[in-house]
């Protein structure tokens, strides 16, 4: 018997590995379609993986304690922005946050957000909303909504029906996550209106 040439290495390249090729993202059978070029992207967004809906039991709502008057000096005339005006030399009004920002101090409070479902209506994680609970919620208006307990902040819709009925739904301002449609067994409790986004920029 011929011995082997110690200088010669043996290779086991070739025919089919355990694990090896392209590992696929799917726990079951794929299979290949063919679909209009134009289509490619949409059918690829509509794949990715959605947010759930951010609904939550527990939040942190802050009451509004109104303890000083802060008076903010402002020119009487409107100024383009990137164009200084003169009348920014002779101020002779006065503008105070509390009165601006806060309309009923007892039914006002603040929460900080933790979502990015209403980006688009720009508010963004760790943004500071005000909500006033006096206020009636009307079509369009941005709520903190209470659905089965769970809270959310949304965009209330409000459409009238050939029957004569309003549909009640929840919009929200990121395509990114799904909008609220409530199911009979579930009821929609508006908690209070959402008046202005705090949001600092440095």
């Amino acid at each position: 018997m011929k011995a082997k040439d110690p200088t010669i290495i043996e290779h086991s390249h070739g025919g089919r590995r355990k694990n090896a090729g392209r590992k696929t993202q799917y726990q079951e059978k794929t299979v290949v379609m063919r679909v209009p070029e134009s289509k490619v992207l949409e059918i690829k967004a509509w794949l990715q993986p959605k947010p759930e809906d951010d609904r939550i039991k527990n939040i942190e709502l802050h009451p509004i304690q109104i303890r000083t008057q802060l008076d903010i000096p402002y020119p009487l005339e409107s100024v383009a922005a990137g164009f200084p005006s003169p009348a920014q030399d002779y101020t002779e009004d006065f503008i105070d946050l509390n009165e601006y920002l806060i309309h009923n101090p007892l039914s006002t409070f603040v929460l900080r957000v933790n979502s990015l479902s209403m980006k688009n209506a720009g508010i963004d994680i760790d943004d500071q909303i005000i909500i006033d609970r006096s206020l009636n919620a009307e079509h369009g208006d941005i709520v903190l909504a209470l659905i089965n307990n769970e809270f959310t902040v949304k965009r209330l819709m409000k459409e009238k029906q050939n029957n004569a009925q309003t549909k009640i739904w929840l919009k929200a301002e990121n395509p990114e996550y799904p909008d609220s449609y409530l199911r009979s067994e579930e009821q929609l409790i508006i908690w209070g209106v959402v008046t202005c986004i705090l949001k600092k920029l440095r």
